[in-house]
């Protein structure tokens, strides 16, 4: 409860949320389940992708991130190329507007500092420097929150990340891959801490087994940044092998559950059901992470690109194969214990894949006690998350003439990675 006579504290989230993307909104429910938690007098609203989707699924209120509605629409014509250009001069100003009525900002999760899948400089990372350059400004404490970093080889959104970063009140990141990078792109990391993934701070559902399943996570995938002049033969080369998996699988009897974690994700779904055309495969239609983790609690094995995707399978202690298109898989898989369990997303070979799966089977019963510990160490790190960010930006528990970006609560599992 607010102390009479003292305004409630105004908290900020900001992010490519209610978007379609389950992972991003995954992690701003496990922020917004912390602030109910530690902070249930914080008046709580958003800047984001999916203002109307956010304000129904969450209950809080949202604005739109972007003026132009057509942003993330490929503009040919002068008139789209020119409302582009307003809008980036018009959000410069709704922007700051914004940040300038919180107290705190926070950033939840999200690879907001990589650009491991196809990103140009004037999109997201754009809208991230003005966040992070509005809090510098107008005095308002933004956080990054367990969020993900990669080195950036193309020079204005290496810049444009670099700039976040550094303009932003308090840091942490998801895996010591991200710590890395973003010490390697000219970052002081020295205070930074590493937590977990914030979606392991959610709950974990009960769901009923089925015998033999195997859950597929699927993702419209063609490459990342550097990737562009050879994105289609990628799509090709890992559809061609996931079509061929899935159906060596089903000859064997299997029943196949496909998943998604993002709305685009839907026509890889198509074209697998397209091809291997039998009551055995079905696909899901999940609408949070919530969802992903019953579909995956009820499988005996996952196999899964998408990054949150393999989050819940790891979650749930579902023993999981990772088609892995960037290092923080690896190091994610690698953290839970499965290191050996990741095959390259960009040149799938249906026969080692089915090779890889049948050994991740034979462990099964191990690799969940596994799990069941990794998850165990990665809840008490999350809360060892929560209480930093308490006492580092939120405004009761500052500590004045400090940097704020010093964490001030270490402990054993702060600082590195879940055991």
């Amino acid at each position: 409860m607010t102390p009479p006579g003292k305004s409630p504290v105004r908290v900020g989230v900001f992010g490519l949320l209610g978007s379609g993307n389950l992972g991003n909104d995954g992690s701003l429910e496990a922020v917004l389940g912390y602030l109910r938690a530690r902070h249930p007098e914080a008046v709580v609203d958003a800047l984001c992708g999916g203002p109307e989707a956010v304000t129904s699924r969450y209950g809080i209120p949202a604005t739109r991130l972007h003026w132009n509605r057509g942003e993330y629409r490929t503009a040919s014509r002068a008139a789209a190329i020119a409302a582009k250009g307003l809008g980036k001069l018009v959000d410069v100003f709704r922007t700051a507007a914004w940040v300038r009525r919180h107290d705190v900002v926070i950033v939840p999760g999200m690879g907001v500092l990589e650009a491991t899948l196809p990103l140009r400089p004037w999109g997201f990372p754009y809208s991230l420097f003005l966040l992070c350059a509005s809090g510098r400004l107008f005095g308002t404490r933004v956080a990054l929150v367990s969020v993900g970093a990669d080195a950036i080889s193309e020079r204005p959104t290496r810049a444009l990340v670099r700039w976040s970063a550094r303009l932003a009140t308090y840091r942490s990141y998801r895996d010591g891959l991200s710590r890395g990078a973003m010490r390697a792109m000219g970052v002081d990391t020295a205070r930074d801490e590493v937590y977990p993934d914030l979606a392991f701070a959610l709950p974990t559902p009960v769901a009923s087994a089925t015998p033999g399943l195997v859950c597929v996570g699927v993702m419209d995938f063609h490459g990342g940044n550097d990737d562009r002049a050879r994105a289609e033969e990628i799509y090709r080369r890992y559809l061609d092998g996931t079509i061929r998996f899935v159906r060596a699988l089903v000859e064997e009897g299997r029943p196949v559950r496909l998943l998604t974690g993002d709305e685009c994700d839907a026509s890889v779904v198509a074209a697998i059901l397209d091809a291997v055309d039998t009551p055995l495969v079905t696909a899901a239609e999940p609408a949070s992470l919530a969802d992903l983790m019953k579909e995956m609690a009820a499988a005996d094995t996952v196999v899964a690109v998408r990054y949150h995707n393999l989050i819940c399978a790891l979650k749930t202690g579902t023993p999981v194969l990772a088609l892995s298109y960037a290092a923080k898989s690896d190091a994610l898989m690698d953290r839970m214990g499965l290191a050996e369990y990741c095959h390259p997303a960009r040149e799938v070979d249906a026969d080692r894949l089915l090779g890889q799966f049948r050994a991740l089977e034979k462990r099964s019963a191990e690799l969940r006690q596994t799990l069941a510990e990794r998850n165990l160490a990665a809840a008490r790190c999350l809360e060892d998350q929560f209480t930093a960010l308490t006492e580092a930006v939120f405004p009761a528990t500052a500590h004045p003439n400090t940097n704020t970006n010093a964490h001030t609560h270490t402990n054993a599992h702060a600082s590195r990675e879940t055991p």
